[in-house]
């Protein structure tokens, strides 16, 4: 039987680019949604008729019946925060019983995690990352350290109370040496996992041997990132990047599924930028037209109220995010946010010293020195909510898009001109490739 279609669909900013949304409209046409890295820190909103659902670590895919939704061993698990989700989507009518699974390779986040990522971030000294908090950074920390506990030794209750035991009387001596922090209780803690464990216990599953046997038998697979190329921990602004591989090449390492069986890799921009928390953001807008892009886009984060930092289109770093990605299709979000502007600046180049540079900076410090070169193109000031065809889309709205075809060198493959599922509009060759990978579907 011929190989199932896969995409993965990656964000070619610093996250919040309305991934949560896109995965929804595109898991349409697959059999499987499998979610790859990150942790509950990155919230996806989705509307469906006026209805909002949050989700941070189940894939998009669970809102629609027919699709399989994989949380895959790249991720990093809260079991009460997962326990949490699965109880507000049963409630709301969604089918997550034997249609979600869970990697028994997947680590755990525990609530010492939390302790030390708190401490750490509050410390006098520290560079401020702009964290939440949640234990992400510390639980990838204990993987990478070969100490941490997955999901599989989660349901071991005997080897999880030994687990518990040993970690925390090391981790309280660390935080109260380094922070003064409070110490936590291992017998609390090793109650309260042991019973999140047995509810637990119904999702996991091998889940690189589902996702290949469901590749083997011609299903369909959507690869859902978390943040974006800018915020991944060896390509992005380092150190004020996440705890994992939020690029495309994540997508293997975090699901067991071979790099050659990626088929192609969409990728998210806002027709203008935005970032969270610290950290460089060359085309930050700090003016008035900042506070309205905000305004008119709702940018705040979906989990955690933050107001985002708010700038125009970065198109040096839209081709970077290209090359380390592979993408081949872009999906331009929020276009109706630019509705209003007489005129739009892009960022087209970068310049570090006077010279123009086609490179973007491994230091953090490099980014200070960058001084943007400005395009200005016109605005369209009317309408584009809601528009499902290009035809519909005001002639300046469409240069805009073929502007930053021409300059990426990435097709457009789709527009978001609002938040429900279906004010989008397709490209008939992107609809085309995506609708055959629902051919396979089971």
């Amino acid at each position: 039987m011929k190989r199932g279609k896969t995409a993965v669909i990656v964000g070619a900013q610093w996250g919040d680019e309305g991934k949560g949304k896109i995965v929804d409209v595109l898991s349409e046409s697959f059999s499987v949604v499998a979610r790859y890295a990150g942790g509950h820190n990155a919230g996806h909103t989705v509307i469906i008729n006026g209805k909002k659902f949050v989700l941070q670590l189940v894939p998009c895919g669970v809102l629609r019946p027919k699709c399989r939704s994989v949380i895959g061993n790249g991720v990093v698990l809260d079991p009460v925060a997962f326990l949490k989700e699965v109880s507000a989507l049963r409630e709301a009518g969604v089918k997550v019983d034997g249609n979600l699974f869970v990697s028994n390779r997947a680590h755990v986040i525990l609530p010492y995690h939390r302790m030390i990522e708190l401490a750490a971030e509050n410390a006098p000294g520290r560079v401020k990352i702009g964290t939440t908090s949640r234990g992400i950074g510390p639980a990838y920390e204990d993987k990478m350290g070969r100490r941490g506990l997955r999901v599989a030794d989660l349901l071991d209750l005997q080897l999880l109370k030994k687990h518990i035991e040993n970690a925390v009387r090391e981790k309280n001596m660390i935080a109260h040496a380094l922070f003064n922090s409070e110490p936590l209780d291992a017998d609390k803690m090793y109650t309260e996992y042991a019973a999140a464990a047995e509810k637990v216990a119904p999702f996991v599953a091998d889940t690189a041997v589902l996702l290949n046997q469901a590749l083997r038998s011609g299903e369909s697979i959507l690869f859902e990132g978390a943040q974006g190329t800018m915020l991944d921990i060896d390509h992005g602004t380092y150190p004020f990047v996440t705890s994992s591989s939020a690029t495309s090449g994540g997508a293997a390492t975090g699901t067991g599924i071979a790099p050659n069986a990626i088929d192609s890799v969409i990728g998210l921009t806002k027709a203008y930028c935005t970032r969270v928390g610290e950290g460089p953001f060359p085309s930050e807008e700090k003016g008035d037209a900042g506070q309205q892009l905000r305004v008119r886009g709702n940018e705040f984060g979906a989990v955690t109220g933050r107001p985002r930092r708010t700038g125009w289109l970065d198109l040096p770093l839209l081709r970077y995010a290209g090359m380390i990605n592979g993408i081949s299709w872009l999906v331009v979000t929020k276009l109706d946010v630019l509705d209003e502007l007489a005129e739009i600046p892009v960022c087209v180049a970068y310049k570090i010293d006077g010279k123009e540079t086609a490179e973007v900076p491994a230091q953090a410090s490099g980014f200070e020195k960058i001084e943007c070169v400005y395009r200005k193109l016109p605005g369209w000031r009317a309408s584009t909510q809601g528009a499902t065809e290009f035809g519909q889309l005001p002639k300046a709205a469409r240069e805009y898009l073929s502007f930053v075809e021409k300059e990426t060198s990435i097709r457009v493959g789709m527009v978001s001109t609002g938040p429900d599922r279906e004010q989008i509009i397709f490209a008939d060759e992107f609809a085309g490739e995506i609708q055959t990978s629902s051919s396979g579907k089971a």
